[in-house]
């Protein structure tokens, strides 16, 4: 019982097909997990700063829109929000 030479030849490409597929699933899901990992750190940093700023009466409200900002801009973007609250008064 053999295997014949083209049964061979379709294996390999359709592993190589898979294989493409995978690498082009994992792309979004890398940028998936990497934006929701930035949103989590940006609302630990809020929620830190609420918890300390409480004590003085500060606070930034805590929703996807802040923590994503904290998140993808760092320092800057905290500022950012630190600014616009003492700018806007809220």
């Amino acid at each position: 019982m053999a295997i014949d030479q083209n049964t061979i030849i379709i294996y390999i490409f359709g592993i190589i097909v898979l294989y493409i597929l995978g690498k082009m699933a994992l792309g979004p899901m890398k940028i998936i997990f990497k934006v929701i990992a930035n949103g989590v750190i940006g609302g630990t940093v809020l929620a830190i700063t609420n918890y300390i700023g409480g004590t003085f009466g500060f606070g930034i409200a805590l929703n996807i829109a802040t923590a994503l900002t904290v998140g993808f801009l760092g320092i800057p973007g905290y500022v950012l929000l630190v600014v616009l609250k003492y700018l806007f008064k809220i």
